[in-house]
């Protein structure tokens, strides 16, 4: 099994790196893809690095799609290869996971409408605009989707998200 993040400069620490640690300590392989290899940097500081770059990714090679939030989404949103990545999860059915502004990827490829979401509350706006059905709570699983708020809602996201993973 093998999760895929996406993720830029200035993404929210807690939202990238508590899901990366949690996914490995169960074993699943996590590759991160950005707009080019190398270190991005976390709001926070920390430095991660990203393994491969987004025209890279091999999409067979993945059972989960994941979004962190922070500012990085808003640079990711615009690239033609996120976009396509975010697509093919939802064509396959397979799980994506997105927290904070992570929607906003799945909010420009035109994937929430008339699902039911979640996001940081900046976004809110621009997801019921998309024509994704809003709910102020912890974690929304709707299908193949997990959403969640903000990093206090880790705990109920990443269960959700797991649970989903292992029901592959």
């Amino acid at each position: 099994m093998k999760a895929l993040i996406i993720s830029a400069d200035n993404f929210e620490d807690t939202e990238l790196l508590v899901p990366y640690y949690r996914l490995k300590e169960e074993g699943i392989g996590v590759d991160i893809a950005s707009i080019k290899k190398g270190m991005i940097k976390g709001i926070h500081g920390y430095d991660v690095e990203a393994n491969k770059t987004l025209k890279e990714v091999n999409l067979d090679d993945y059972d989960l799609l994941f979004l962190p939030g922070g500012k990085a989404p808003e640079i990711v949103r615009k690239e033609r290869d996120a976009i396509e990545i975010a697509k093919y999860f939802f064509q396959k059915n397979k799980p994506v996971s997105a927290i904070c502004h992570g929607p906003q990827l799945l909010i420009t490829a035109g994937l929430l409408k008339n699902r039911h979401a979640t996001c940081y509350k900046s976004v809110v706006k621009e997801i019921k605009d998309a024509g994704a059905i809003y709910e102020d709570k912890e974690v929304i699983v709707d299908g193949n989707l997990v959403t969640s708020r903000q990093p206090a809602d880790l705990p109920a996201f990443l269960r959700e998200t797991m649970k989903m993973l292992k029901s592959q």
